[in-house]
């Protein structure tokens, strides 16, 4: 493995909260290195430090002690606009809660992201059209959020995540609000754009079906790497 195939490591990482006074130890000294093109599932019960960790490898949270890289680049060294600016280029997220905006069409909502970048008009509707027919929805491209299904949303915001082509894709709980064959059908499809662009994609996830189409498991266990498998 060379540097340059590393995408996102963290070191001796800890991360403590407190309320009222009281810490609490989402993270004890995490050790992990994630290479490009990997597929893979960070995994635990509730309360074990997954969405910690995945905040903290995006730079949407600052760990207590240790250091995390992204890139290559020293998370805690780069400013807050530049930070932003990273993760709109080159991370794309996934969320259980979909979070696209309900005033915009689902053309809109996947472009989103390339307006703010500056890509052109008539190459931010070749990608939209693109990804919509991988993924099934083509002739939505109008609608609004509003009017698709739990399952469509969770397309539509796999495509606004992948639009811009991110060398990461960070997915939390993606599946938590599907029924099992839109879920099953949704990580399919995730795994065959992993195949076929390359891009990392890393899980957070209690879901056995993505447990059991990663190709790298990273247990957690009260913050802590309990295991870490990679499977043939």
């Amino acid at each position: 493995m060379s540097e340059k195939d590393v995408i996102i490591q963290t070191e001796n990482l800890y991360k403590t909260y407190k309320e009222n006074g009281v810490p609490t130890h989402a993270l004890r000294g995490v050790d992990m290195t994630i290479e490009k093109g990997e597929f893979s599932a960070i995994v635990g019960p509730s309360g074990s430090g997954k969405t910690t960790l995945l905040n903290i490898i995006s730079g949407l949270d600052s760990a207590t002690k240790g250091k995390a890289w992204l890139g290559g680049r020293l998370i805690s060294e780069i400013s807050g606009k530049e930070l932003s600016d990273y993760r709109r280029d080159h991370i794309g997220f996934i969320f259980q809660a979909y979070n696209l905006i309900p005033v915009l069409t689902v053309e809109e909502n996947i472009e989103y992201i390339m307006l703010l970048q500056g890509v052109p008009k008539s190459e931010r509707h070749e990608r939209v059209m693109e990804l919509l027919e991988d993924l099934g929805l083509q002739g939505y491209e109008k609608r609004r959020p509003p009017q698709l299904s739990g399952g469509q949303q969770q397309r539509v915001a796999i495509a606004r995540a992948m639009v811009s082509r991110p060398l990461i894709i960070l997915a939390d709980e993606p599946t938590a609000n599907l029924d099992s064959k839109t879920g099953s059908e949704l990580l399919d499809m995730m795994r065959e754009l992993n195949e076929k662009t390359g891009m990392t994609f890393v899980f957070s996830t209690h879901d056995q079906m993505i447990m059991d189409r990663a190709r790298r498991l990273i247990i957690l266990q009260d913050g802590a790497i309990k295991e870490d498998k990679h499977k043939e």
